[in-house]
Parts: structure tokens; C-alpha cells; sequence
């Protein structure tokens, strides 16, 4: 059945637990104890008066624990008190108009872009979060299609908004310099001008719309709650042991859902968070070394960079204070789980969840050593079934279309694109099974099944088994039209360093290790996998191969639009 907007509706049984579940969370996390008691009327008052927004989290955090550090990136340490004070002044000061307003954004991860995201909240205006890594295609479709008031962009971006001229035609506000004289004000230059004061919340709060991709097509539009209220935080603290004392080094971007959630997430604990512009893996280490207890918020690809970093410069940094490593985004490849907690502990949670459904299951440390490629299982109030074509649960090990439900499914796309809902729980676009130990596996999505001579191929299946030969580093297999078969299987193989790896013996594995139908007739050999910002391959730029070869052996690759 297809319906234009999911609901998840909890049975009485869940309804009653919420009670408890706030409760445990409330103990489990140490929010109770987290700061001055005497501070605890002051930071309950600013969640009745905010809510749970974005805006509500800092100002909360700002009454229990002021001078508590809420941010730290590569211009220094923003207290609570200091986030709450710049955001307010940028948000009376921002150049919008009119009843309900849109802003766009499109920024790396820094102050700049969390002082916009706080300041929209306070303003109740909707807010679009650009991906850093379309191209001008595609952000010249997301521009046209939800029509923003206001830019708040990078100037690294304005080469890339001066492609697509309809930018050109709305305000742009700078987020951290100018790109050159008279092209408008940076947000620094907004919150100097502006006095201090206070503001009132928005009647009507301003939804955040997230945008989906575009792996597989155009990116949609979709529209998260605006008051996601404590109950997601408790049911992901059910699976991953968040605690308020940490320090949450967040290096998935906050355009994406995983980034974005790990925001909302660490400030409800009222834990300071870690920011880099880029991703440096050693970066990432520094900063866990400089600090006790460290969570890590990141994208599969970025563990990988991780491990390929050189012994000694892994050595030099003592991870001894990272207590998690909480991953989502793309697919964990191979034994990358494995390798990783060999190398740094069984700290390692990973999150399969899109950005319609949110989460849907977690895998924990032991799960992955059972398994790692496995999800996991869902996490508290999260509902989750595999179902077959006509929406029938199948059987253990059988794979069928994955469906899941809990209290932060999206509102809906900004296009009123249909989604498939089957008795309340949404079609995530993924296929997938639950083994004997009630265990979820994601076998690939619903439109990557290949169909090869009649055979129903899954790549993942095929790519998992290229993934155990040593002298293959990352692989990627998708379907490619056949005039005999109507579709073969092609395999894109970055070798391991120094590898050399011969096409036949890889065909020859993955015959004895999966089955005759699903050896790749065509296999090529690249530098490395076009990926989009958030770490995930996009297959489809695959076929059209890379457009040049970049100083230090990186690929550049077309960004077509869509």
C-alpha cells in the first residue's frame, strides 16, 4: 500500500514505556547529575519554552551549565552561554522576509553552519541542507524545485552557485569569508551589527528538510520533525552506551541525517562537540587523543582512511580514551568492523537507519564479531519487519523488502513523492533478511537487484566475496546492459597497495565463493570509487568513468545532472 505520508502510531504497550524509557535514560546517561542541581528549574523552564528543537537543546544547555564548552572546531571553543548569545543576535539579524521563510545551506562542518541551523530554529524558518558534494546540476535542481528565500554558503562554494544561476537570484550570506568585495555579508559581520536581546519562540516551527543522496537519481526533498522530542535519544542509548560526560567528535557531515542526528543527540546530553572542516584522519585521532572520554561519529569510508594510515602515525596518538565509534550512512564493506576493533577495541556501533526512516537497527560490538556485516537489531521502540511482495512477513535467512517504524520517520517529501507503508512501517528501498540469531543483514537495495541470464544477482554478495582477497582494497558491482543476458555484472576493484590483481583468479573466486551466475564478466581497475560526501559509492557514475586524474593520485569524477 502507498501513502504520501507514514505515521508511526506505538501500540499501548510502547505508550506506556515511554515513561520508563525517559526514566532509564535520564539514569543510564548521568543527565540528572550532569551539572548544578540548583540550575535544574532554570534548564527544565527553557525546554518548556523551547521544546525539544534545536534552538531548546542550547538554550537548555546554556541555563544547567553556561560555561560548559558546547563547540569546538578550528577557530576555538564556543561555550554554551557564547552559542546561545550568536545565535540569538544572528537570527534577528538574518535578511528574511515574509511568514514562512526557507533557507538554504550549504556549508562544511563548522560554527558557521551550527550558529545558522540554531538561528533558523529560533526564527521558526525552514531550513534545506545542500550536500557539499553535488554538482552545479544538481543544485541548480534542489534551488529550482524548493525555492529559497536565503543562501547561506561557504565561499569556497561560489564558483559552484555562479554555475547554477538561479542562485544568483536570491540573497547569499557568506558563512565564513566573503569571495569578494560587495558580494555580501558574512554571518560574523550579521552578529556584530546586531545588539544583544532576547527572542521569543516561533509560533510555528520551521521543519528541517534533509536531502536524500542521489545515488541512485535526483535528490528528494524530505521533511524531519521539528521537536523530536527525548524518546529517540533513549532508544538509541539502548543499543549505544552515550554518556553526558563524553566528548562527541562528529565527523559525518551535518547535512547528512547521521551528522545531524549526532548534533541533536550530543547537546541533549549537554556534551561539548568536536568539529573539522574536512576529514583528516589524523585529525580525527589528535583529537581523540585530546580528550578522555571520546565518541566518534563518522561514515564507514572514514574508518577505512583511518587504517590505512601508516603504524607509526596511528601509534602516535593515544586512543585510550575513545569509548565509541558509532557509524551509519553507507554499508559496512567486508571485514572492516573486524579489522578496526582489532586495531582500536570493541567499541564499534554501527547504525543502519536512511533518511526517511532514521534508525531501524544497531549492530553492537558483539554483534559484529558474530558477524560484520551485520545491522544489528532494532533498538528500543523501533519496529521493524521483512516482508515479501504482497507485504507478508517471509522467514528467517529468506530475503524480502525491509520495512521499519519508530517515533522519527519523516514527515513526507517536499515533492509529495509517494513511499510504499505496509500496516504502518516504511519500506526502507533496501532488501534484506533476519538470520536464526534474529539478526538483520542488508543485502542490497530493492533497485540493485541484477538480473543477469533470469538469475536474480545481489552485488553485495559478489562484492563482499572480492572483499576477502587481500589484494582488493574496495570493489564495486552493479548491473550493466547485455545484448545477450539483458544485464551482467561489472566489477570496479581499487587494488590494495603494491597488489597487483589478476581479472581471471578474481572471476575464479567469486565462482567458488558465490556461484557461476554471479561472476563479473567485466572487471576494471581504478584509483579509487567515486563517492558523494557522505562516503557512499555512486554507482551510477561508474559507466561514465573518470574524468581526469588529479595531483596525488586522486580521481576526479563527473557529477552529471540529474
Amino acid at each position: 500500500m502507498v501513502h504520501a505520508r507514514p505515521a508511526y502510531r506505538p501500540g499501548p504497550r510502547r505508550r506506556a514505556g515511554h515513561v520508563r524509557d525517559l526514566t532509564a535514560l535520564l539514569l543510564r546517561t548521568g543527565l540528572i547529575l550532569s551539572g548544578p542541581p540548583q540550575r535544574i528549574p532554570a534548564h527544565i523552564g527553557a525546554y518548556r519554552r523551547w521544546g525539544t528543537t534545536l534552538a531548546g537543546l542550547i538554550a537548555a544547555g546554556a541555563a544547567r551549565g553556561p560555561n560548559r564548552p558546547a563547540l569546538i572546531d578550528d577557530a576555538g571553543t564556543l561555550t554554551f552561554a557564547e552559542l546561545d548569545t550568536r545565535s540569538t543576535r544572528l537570527a534577528a539579524g538574518l535578511p528574511l522576509d515574509g511568514p514562512r521563510p526557507r533557507v538554504g545551506v550549504l556549508c562544511r562542518n563548522h560554527r558557521g553552519l551550527v550558529e545558522t541551523l540554531l538561528a533558523c530554529s529560533k526564527r521558526g524558518v525552514e531550513v534545506v541542507l545542500l550536500n557539499t558534494g553535488f554538482g552545479a546540476g544538481q543544485v541548480r535542481a534542489v534551488l529550482g524545485e524548493l525555492r529559497m528565500d536565503l543562501l547561506v554558503a561557504d565561499a569556497e562554494f561560489a564558483p559552484l552557485l555562479a554555475a547554477a544561476p538561479i542562485a544568483l537570484r536570491r540573497t547569499i550570506v557568506w558563512a565564513d569569508r566573503p569571495p569578494g568585495p560587495g558580494l555580501g555579508p558574512t554571518l560574523d559581520q550579521i552578529v556584530q551589527a546586531t545588539p544583544a536581546g532576547t527572542i521569543s519562540p516561533p509560533q510555528v516551527q520551521g521543519r528541517t528538510i534533509m536531502l536524500s543522496s542521489g545515488t541512485t537519481g535526483r535528490p528528494k526533498g524530505a521533511r524531519r520533525p521539528p521537536r523530536p522530542g527525548l524518546w529517540p535519544l533513549a532508544s538509541m542509548t539502548s543499543r549505544i552506551p552515550l554518556r553526558a560526560r563524553q566528548t562527541m567528535i562528529i565527523e559525518a557531515p551535518l547535512f547528512h541525517t547521521w551528522g545531524y542526528a549526532a548534533l541533536q543527540m550530543a547537546w541533549a546530553l549537554r556534551a561539548p562537540v568536536v568539529l573539522h572542516r574536512r576529514f583528516d584522519p589524523v585529525a580525527t585521532l589528535a583529537a581523540i587523543a585530546a580528550h578522555r572520554d571520546a565518541v566518534v561519529f563518522a561514515v564507514p569510508v572514514m574508518l577505512q582512511r583511518v587504517l590505512d594510515l601508516p603504524p607509526r602515525v596511528r601509534a602516535a596518538h593515544d586512543t585510550s580514551g575513545l569509548r565509541i565509534v558509532a557509524l551509519s550512512g553507507a554499508a559496512l564493506p567486508g571485514d572492516l568492523a573486524t579489522r578496526f576493533m582489532d586495531a582500536f577495541g570493541d567499541r564499534l556501533y554501527n547504525v543502519y537507519g536512511s533518511t526517511e526512516a532514521s534508525w531501524v537497527s544497531i549492530a553492537t560490538p558483539r554483534d559484529l564479531r558474530a558477524d560484520p556485516r551485520t545491522a544489528g537489531r532494532p533498538p528500543r521502540n523501533t519496529a521493524l519487519a521483512v516482508l515479501d511482495e504482497e507485504g507478508r512477513p517471509v522467514g528467517r535467512a529468506t530475503i524480502g523488502h525491509i520495512h521499519a517504524a519508530n517515533e522519527l520517520v519523516f514527515e513526507g517529501y517536499t515533492g509529495g513523492e509517494p513511499v510504499e507503508v505496509r500496516g504502518g512501517l516504511l519500506a526502507t528501498g533496501d532488501l534484506g533478511h533476519i538470520d536464526h540469531r534474529g539478526l538483520l543483514f542488508v543485502d542490497g537495495r530493492t533497485d540493485g537487484m541484477v538480473v543477469s541470464g533470469g538469475e536474480n544477482v545481489l552485488p553485495r554478495e559478489v562484492e563482499d566475496a572480492l572483499l576477502r582477497l587481500p589484494e582488493v582494497r574496495e570493489v564495486a558491482v552493479v548491473g550493466v546492459p547485455d545484448p545477450v543476458w539483458g544485464q551482467r555484472l561489472a566489477a570496479y576493484v581499487v587494488p590494495a597497495p603494491g597488489a597487483e590483481p589478476d581479472p581471471d583468479a578474481l572471476r575464479a573466486h567469486v565462482h567458488a565463493q558465490v556461484a557461476r551466475y554471479a561472476v563479473p564478466r567485466d572487471v576494471h581497475f581504478l584509483a579509487e570509487l567515486p563517492r558523494n560526501a557522505t562516503g557512499k559509492i555512486v554507482h551510477r557514475w561508474l559507466a561514465a568513468g573518470p574524468r581526469q586524474a588529479e595531483p596525488e593520485g586522486r580521481v576526479a569524477w563527473p557529477q552529471p545532472a540529474p
